[in-house]
């Protein structure tokens, strides 16, 4: 039996997130449809994470089991042709046996984009959040650098009971902007539910004066997800990296 070990990229605009629910289009779904169509036989995928509908990745890993001996690139190349557009594998290796996508991960590192200007872009249509206001990048890159260290962090997380462990380590954020298009980093060593949205919600609220630049001390001690901002537009949102080696997740 082979463990091979996938990483594919999507755009999530059509698909009920990554992991299969009944009667619903999800990114698992079709890729074992596919890979029990190439492989001849039932498969199974196990995702290094879940994401929400409408939620991007340009660097999603997974691993699954087989007898096949199709090479690696091969199956690459059979895989694509049966995939829809909008799903693309891009690499895929043997790995050792008892390794999983998930459980072996170190941290991730999402990107969240907007298309900053008052006319919206027509080829950005649900790969970029569009914001008309003034966006002060430098601001919001002085707010996002509160975020990094080890905290609860409660606030950030839509779902999370009161006894819920949500003590994670932030190793980077980052802003930067390019003519109308603005990119926010964040890597971690794990994120809770919305939290990377919540972040960047929080940092548009940052922009408009709802919260004071060095508020995300206060808002991440209150561990209340109330004292947070808005859950920003999931069609920005992209996982962007994934890590399983800890000296990389910590190198910036």
């Amino acid at each position: 039996m082979r463990t091979l070990k996938m990483t594919i990229a999507y755009r999530g605009t059509r698909y009920h997130g990554f992991q299969r629910q009944p009667n619903a289009v999800t990114v698992q779904g079709e890729l074992e449809r596919q890979l029990s169509r190439v492989l001849n036989g039932p498969v199974t995928v196990y995702g290094c994470s879940r994401t929400d509908t409408g939620v991007h990745a340009n660097a999603f890993v997974l691993h699954l089991h087989t007898e096949r001996e199709i090479r690696c690139k091969n199956l690459v190349r059979a895989m694509n042709g049966y995939l829809p557009d909008d799903i693309s594998v891009l690499a895929c290796e043997d790995t050792a046996a008892d390794f999983h996508a998930r459980f072996d991960c170190k941290g991730k590192e999402y990107l969240y984009r907007i298309h900053n200007h008052e006319s919206k872009n027509p080829f950005q249509t649900d790969l970029a959040f569009h914001y008309r206001r003034p966006l002060d990048t430098e601001l919001i890159r002085y707010a996002a650098g509160f975020m990094v260290g080890r905290h609860d962090f409660h606030s950030f997380c839509a779902q999370a009971a009161p006894e819920a462990d949500c003590i994670r380590t932030i190793y980077r954020t980052d802003v930067q902007r390019s003519g109308d298009a603005v990119e926010i980093r964040i890597r971690g060593d794990g994120f809770l539910y919305n939290m990377v949205r919540i972040f960047v919600g929080t940092l548009l609220d940052i922009n408009e004066g709802v919260f004071p630049p060095d508020a995300m001390t206060e808002i991440i001690e209150a561990k209340n997800r109330l004292a947070a901002g808005r859950t920003a537009m999931a069609h920005g949102l992209y996982l962007d990296q994934v890590f399983y080696d800890a000296a990389d997740l910590e190198r910036i």
